[in-house]
C-alpha cells in the first residue's frame, strides 16, 4: 500500500466523493498518515477538476491540468480512474472496500444503493468498515433526496442571517460567507466522525454508518447564536463588523487603514482606553462592566471610534499590542501569506501536481514532536491506476489492458 507515518498509519481508506467536503474528510485523513485511494470516473474525474479557472498546466489534457480547487482537497492520495457505472468497474471498487477501512462518499441518498456500493451491500462482507455519508440533509427528513450546494446551507442553517449589517444600516441585509465555509466545517465535523469510529470499533470490531448532513453541520456551527435562541427564543441582530457578545468587539476605521479588536474583560477596556489617551471612559459608569457596555453600545462605539479616526492603522497596532489589546490587520489572501506569523507556522507549503510545482494551504493540526505536513503530491486523474489495481487487486496487465479497452478503467499512461 502507500505506506506513510503518521497517527492514522495503517489506516485504508476509499474516497468516492467529490467536490469539496468529502474530499476535504480524505485529505485530512491522508495528511494524518492514512493510505487514501480516490475513485474518479475516468472521463471526467472529480468535478472540481474543472472548476477554473484558473487553470494551471496543459489545459487540453485533463489529466495533466490543475485547478486551484481541486489542489485545495486532493493532496496525499492516490487517484484510480474506475466508472462503477460498468459492471467491471462496480466489482473492482466493491473489491477495494473489503480491504478498505473507511469508506467516503458524498452521493444524492440511494444512488449508491443502485451499484451495490452503499453501506448495508459492502459492510456485508467488510463488518468493520466504516462508511461516512455526505449528503444536503441527511438520510433521514423529509428534505433527504433533494440536491443542494454550499451557499444554500449557509442560507437554510441561519449562517447569512448573522452575517451582515443590521436592517437600519444602508448596507443591510443578510450576506454569504464568500468560502464555501459549510463544506469546509462539514468536513471536519466528519472527520472527526470517522476518527471516533475508528476508535469504537477497537472494542467490538464493528464499523458504522456515519449520517453527515450540510444542512446540520450548518445549524450545529452556528453555536452560542443558535443556543441563544433556544434559551430565549430571541434571535440575535447583525451588527456587521461588531459581535453579540462583549463590547467592544469589532473593526475600526483609522486614518490610514482599519484594525479589528476585542476588549473581552473589564481589565482590557481599561487598558484599551489607557492606550487611547482615554483612560477616563474605563470610569465611566455607563462603561464600568461588560454588561454596561453591551448596554450602552450606542454611547461607547462612537466615542472609540473617533479616537481611531486620528491615527495610523499602524501606529495603533503598536500601541494595542505593547497593551496586550488582542488586535490586528483586516487582511485580505494576499496579506495574510505575507505575515511573518504565517510564514513561521509554514501555512504555506509546497506541492506537485504531475511536473507542475505548487504551493497549498497546510494543515493547522500541529503535532510537535511529529510534525503533519503533505508529503505525496496532489494525483493527476488516474495516475495511480495500475499501481492499485495490481498492488492490491493482483490484476495481470492484460487484465488491466481489457478493462481499459471496455472503459471501465482509465490509467494515465494509457491516455
Amino acid at each position: 500500500m502507500l505506506g506513510r507515518a503518521g497517527a492514522l498509519k495503517g489506516v485504508r481508506v476509499l474516497d468516492i466523493s467529490r467536490v469539496l467536503a468529502g474530499p476535504l474528510v480524505g485529505q485530512m485523513l491522508g495528511d494524518l498518515g492514512a493510505e487514501v485511494i480516490k475513485i474518479e470516473h475516468p472521463a471526467t474525474g472529480d468535478e472540481s477538476r474543472h472548476y477554473g479557472p484558473p487553470f494551471m498546466g496543459n489545459q487540453n489534457d485533463l489529466t495533466r491540468r490543475a485547478t486551484a480547487f481541486f489542489l485545495s482537497a486532493n493532496r496525499n492520495k492516490k487517484s484510480v480512474a474506475i466508472d462503477f457505472a460498468t459492471a467491471e468497474g462496480r466489482e473492482l471498487v466493491a473489491l477495494l472496500a473489503q480491504r478498505a477501512d473507511v469508506v467516503i462518499e458524498n452521493f444524492r441518498v440511494g444512488t449508491l444503493q443502485k451499484y451495490g456500493l452503499d453501506y448495508e451491500t459492502l459492510s456485508a462482507s467488510n463488518p468493520g468498515l466504516v462508511y461516512c455519508s455526505i449528503t444536503g440533509y441527511g438520510q433521514t427528513g423529509p428534505y433527504r433526496n433533494r440536491p443542494g450546494y454550499d451557499a444554500v446551507f449557509q442560507a437554510m442553517g441561519g449562517l447569512m442571517s448573522s452575517i451582515g449589517y443590521p436592517d437600519d444600516h444602508p448596507a443591510a441585509g443578510p450576506l454569504r460567507s464568500g468560502v464555501s465555509i459549510t463544506d469546509v466545517i462539514t468536513g471536519l465535523y466528519a472527520s472527526v466522525g470517522v476518527v471516533a469510529a475508528l476508535h469504537k470499533r477497537q472494542d467490538d470490531g464493528r464499523g458504522v454508518h456515519i449520517d453527515m448532513s450540510l444542512m446540520d453541520s450548518t445549524v450545529a456551527a452556528m453555536s452560542h447564536y443558535a443556543v441563544h435562541y433556544l434559551v430565549t427564543g430571541d434571535v440575535l441582530p447583525r451588527r456587521g463588523n461588531g459581535g453579540n457578545g462583549g463590547v467592544p468587539s469589532q473593526a475600526f476605521r483609522c486614518s490610514q487603514g482599519a484594525i479589528m479588536l476585542t476588549a473581552g474583560n473589564d481589565g482590557q477596556f481599561r487598558r484599551l482606553c489607557c492606550a487611547l489617551g482615554i483612560p477616563e471612559l474605563a470610569d465611566d459608569p455607563r462603561f464600568a462592566n461588560g454588561s454596561q457596555r453591551i448596554e450602552n453600545r450606542a454611547e461607547l462605539i462612537p466615542k472609540l471610534e473617533a479616537v481611531f479616526l486620528t491615527k495610523s492603522q499602524q501606529y495603533w497596532l503598536d500601541k494595542l499590542t505593547a497593551a496586550e489589546i488582542p488586535s490586528g490587520s483586516i487582511n485580505d489572501v494576499a496579506d495574510v501569506f505575507r505575515d511573518p506569523q504565517v510564514r513561521a507556522r509554514s501555512m504555506a507549503v509546497p506541492l506537485r501536481c504531475g511536473d507542475l510545482d505548487f504551493q497549498v494551504v497546510g494543515n493547522p493540526i500541529a503535532f510537535m514532536n511529529a510534525p503533519t505536513t503533505p508529503n505525496l503530491p496532489v494525483p493527476t486523474l488516474g495516475q495511480h491506476t495500475d499501481e492499485v489495481l495490481i498492488n492490491e487487486l493482483d490484476l495481470s496487465a492484460s487484465r488491466l489492458a481489457e478493462l481499459r479497452s471496455a472503459g471501465a478503467i482509465r490509467s494515465c499512461s494509457a491516455t
